[in-house]
């Protein structure tokens, strides 16, 4: 395993200063986010994704995942077909992005469940688009991470591990997040479930008592047991950070990644 972190931690108004702050503050793995609105652009010709490529690698740093967005995103959890498809189309992009530069995984935000459907809608539409897109992911070598998010869908690891057994592809896997469920569930429980299905790890740490997001090793998550269930499925990449702040912080939680990874 090793430190990574996402872009949405960072400025994105210049790849390489990202790249070379990621580097310095002690991380070894990037999460790149590909959008309209900041660097990557989602839009980039096939010589921007090349260089992309050769700037990571310039810096020693693996791109542990992709997450495409564009302002106006869509939801797969919508229950207008346009909606959906302009997030189908998103990740059509990041699919051929993460084959362009050579990028196993791609990160999923699905959307929020809406009042105005149903659950079983809502499961049906998301499930049978995925189910679309597994084979292209395949065919790219790329696998799409579903992230348990708070959107009031896939609220237990049964639930999604079902999800995921339904569309049935090894193209659609989850992106786990360390402490999304925390107000309804334990970490290590996920992995337990979850299993092999996990491609990717977000880590995040929340306190219930102050109902707030805190430093890694500060709040509720059972570190030990998540990384003993962790290593019990195999998985091997990168403990991708989602916490932001200043330079101190961000060298702190790097080193506090670093200690999780020996424990269990």
């Amino acid at each position: 395993m090793k430190p990574g972190i996402t872009q949405l931690c960072l400025k994105r108004t210049d790849l390489e200063d990202d790249l070379r702050y990621v580097r310095d503050t002690g991380y070894e793995a990037i999460e790149l986010v590909f959008s309209d609105t900041g660097v990557p652009s989602i839009d980039a010709s096939a010589q921007e994704l090349a260089n992309i490529r050769a700037a990571c690698d310039r810096f020693g740093l693996e791109i542990s995942a992709i997450l495409p967005t564009r302002r106006d995103a869509g939801s797969l959890l919508s229950p207008d077909v346009s909606e959906r498809d302009k997030r189908i189309r998103i990740l059509e992009r990041g699919l051929e992005i993460a084959a362009s530069i050579g990028v196993g995984a791609l990160l999923l935000h699905p959307g929020a469940l809406e009042a105005s459907s149903s659950y079983e809608t809502t499961w049906n539409h998301a499930r049978d688009a995925l189910k679309t897109l597994g084979p292209e992911a395949e065919r790219r070598k790329c696998v799409i991470g579903v992230e348990n998010v708070w959107n009031k869908f896939l609220l237990s690891p049964r639930e999604t591990r079902q999800f995921v057994d339904e569309i049935g592809s090894p193209g659609v896997g989850v992106y786990l997040d360390t402490a999304n469920m925390i107000f309804y569930g334990f970490a290590e429980m996920w992995v337990r479930e979850l299993r092999h299905r996990i491609v990717r790890v977000h880590v995040k740490d929340f306190r219930r008592r102050d109902t707030a997001w805190v430093q890694l090793m500060n709040g509720d998550v059972a570190w030990p047991e998540v990384m003993r269930e962790l290593r019990a499925t195999g998985f091997d990449g990168a403990l991708t950070s989602e916490v932001g702040g200043d330079e101190a912080t961000m060298r702190e939680t790097a080193l506090r990644i670093r200690q999780i990874m020996t424990l269990g």
